[in-house]
């Protein structure tokens, strides 16, 4: 199939054989396992996916796409294809009860942030997720504090998952060439938070205050949740900016704000 790809669905296709045989061996594919590969494209992942054994759904955006792997892959009992949109699919339809998925796709770089944090909704029938991202993306989800990387997406993605990035992956690896470098992500789920929030909504608001003129001390960008005196009383240098402050550190500022709004 002779497929253009469509830069409204931000295609494009991994192509490098090496590349993908280094994706598989990390993600370690075993028969039986149920695998969610979201974003398919031709197949390239799918392919080596289904000769491992694993029971394996596709979620494709793209209706000649789906097409194309209908045809592809006619007949085989082990592969389902939802002709769908990922943003707005129920990954937790698929897991048969006491059954966690496998998560893995090459991500379009404009959705794939909201995309992630859809799945992580439907983390509790997840095992892990392999995905390729934009590199800049995955440096954000497993910088530490202190890191001009550190932010708003490192704070909440390590908030529900252990971060791994694995490898990068070059532009000439996809046809079309992308105009930045990627990386492949581990992420999984944690069964319990690290850290106690008491209220998530409170919680993401107060990181997203934070970060949001990152320029500016806690005393002055949190100066509507908590004022100066009850940071410093948390053992907490008002002085600090977001990026040097740890989820955990978040965790205790959000607490305390909260008791404080309901005294």
């Amino acid at each position: 199939m002779t497929h253009k790809a469509r830069k409204r669905f931000g295609q494009n296709f991994l192509q490098d054989h090496s590349i993908i045989n280094n994706i598989l061996s990390h993600a370690y594919p075993q028969a039986g396992e149920h695998w969610v590969e979201i974003g398919p494209g031709l197949g390239a992942l799918t392919l080596p996916l289904l000769s491992s054994g694993v029971t394996l759904d596709l979620v494709e955006l793209d209706r000649d796409l789906v097409t194309h792997l209908q045809k592809q892959f006619a007949g085989n009992p082990n592969l389902t294809i939802h002709s769908a949109d990922a943003l707005k699919f129920d990954f937790n339809a698929l897991a048969k009860p006491a059954e966690k998925l496998r998560i893995i796709g090459n991500l379009p770089y404009n959705i794939s942030t909201p995309l992630m944090f859809h799945l992580l909704e439907n983390a509790g029938c997840i095992e892990d997720m392999h995905f390729m991202l934009q590199k800049e993306v995955v440096n954000r989800i497993c910088a530490e504090p202190g890191s001009k990387k550190y932010g708003r997406l490192s704070v909440m993605m390590q908030y529900f998952c252990e971060t791994e990035w694995l490898f990068d992956v070059p532009p000439e690896s996809f046809d079309p060439a992308p105009q930045v470098m990627s990386a492949i992500v581990k992420l999984t789920p944690l069964a319990q938070p690290p850290v106690v929030i008491e209220d998530f909504e409170h919680f993401s608001k107060l990181v997203t205050q934070a970060f949001s003129q990152r320029r500016k001390t806690l005393r002055n960008s949190l100066k509507n949740y908590l004022d100066e005196a009850s940071i410093i009383a948390l053992g907490i240098d008002a002085n600090l900016r977001a990026e040097s402050i740890t989820l955990a550190e978040f965790a205790l500022i959000s607490r305390q704000s909260l008791q404080n709004s309901q005294a």
